[in-house]
């Protein structure tokens, strides 16, 4: 089975780092300090804070591996030099409906539509990835079918 790549940043792959430096040395040490404390308070069946503590040791292990996977199949983004064909990097300017849009394709874990920052996943990314200038393209939305042209790659 092959793992989908994880395309990221430089940024976002030392953040990714960082979370989970401090996810397996310091949170996973106070969720075992938190346990030996519930465990203290004796009847672990209707101990709250104990099945509190659970939980919390639960969703930190799923987090590790997330990140743990993420990293492992990281491709790290470079400065783009290729401007003629939509990829990842690319600083985008669409035509999409009435308006005029700029986005820049990223890998999904650093996805930001406030920030103008789309997945390659998403269905605008797939829409418009591997495309040139002047290119049109369409994607199925919930409303429907939206059409657009590729004014600009940068």
């Amino acid at each position: 089975m092959t793992q989908e790549k994880s395309y990221l940043s430089k940024e976002k792959y030392a953040e990714l780092t960082k979370e989970l430096e401090y996810l397996t040395h310091q949170r996973r040490k106070e969720i075992a300090e938190a346990l030996e404390s519930a465990k203290a308070l004796g009847d672990l069946s209707e101990n709250a804070e104990y099945h509190a503590a659970r939980e919390a040791q639960a969703a930190v292990e799923e987090r590790v591996m997330q990140i743990e996977e993420i990293l492992r199949n990281a491709v790290i983004m470079t400065a783009k030099h290729r401007t003629d064909v939509v990829g990842i990097g690319s600083v985008v300017t669409i035509t999409k409906g009435e308006g005029k849009k700029t986005y820049t394709i990223v890998g999904s874990e650093e996805a930001d539509l406030a920030q103008g920052k789309i997945s390659n996943q998403s269905p605008l990314g797939k829409a418009i990835f591997g495309k040139k200038k002047g290119e049109t393209f369409s994607y199925v939305t919930p409303q429907g079918t939206v059409k657009g042209t590729i004014l600009e790659i940068q």
